[in-house]
């Protein structure tokens, strides 16, 4: 967290592969984890009509900005398991395994030249680019999954 830093921080919940499923912007100088609750709540889980039950998400991969103890207790209450590096015990070399996934995602993201530096002054445009942007990933990949 930097207290003067002016900006826009992106939040990215993505799935397994990388593809965004949520996208969000907060202010430079509000701390990660505060953008973490919205992220969840903003996902919305899918009915399966065939078997009658809802997919959420199962398990959650974040690093050490993450580590906060409501946060921790916030997830185990959703029953979505956490993986998260522990402040001053674990090193962030085993996490690297699955965060290059989302660090593929920020670069993906950060391709769109509007997005890079932020020529929006309304923070409700420069949301609606990052979901076009996240939304034309989606597509590129589906793309290249059906060719």
């Amino acid at each position: 967290m930097d207290r003067r830093k002016p900006g826009t921080k992106m939040h990215i919940l993505s799935d397994a592969n990388g593809l965004p499923l949520v996208v969000g912007i907060s202010a430079g100088n509000v701390h990660d984890s505060e953008g973490l609750k919205p992220m969840i709540a903003g996902h919305q889980t899918q009915h399966d009509p065939y078997r009658g039950r809802y997919f959420k998400a199962q398990r959650l991969h974040a690093d050490k900005a993450y580590d906060v103890p409501h946060l921790r207790r916030w997830l185990w209450g959703k029953h979505i398991g956490v993986r998260i590096a522990r402040k001053g015990i674990e090193s962030s070399e085993r996490l690297g395994r699955r965060r290059w996934v989302i660090e593929r995602t920020l670069s993906w993201l950060s391709g769109y030249h509007r997005l890079s530096p932020r020529y929006e002054r309304n923070p409700r445009n420069y949301l609606a680019f990052l979901g076009l942007a996240a939304a034309l990933c989606c597509y590129k990949r589906l793309v290249r999954l059906t060719t």
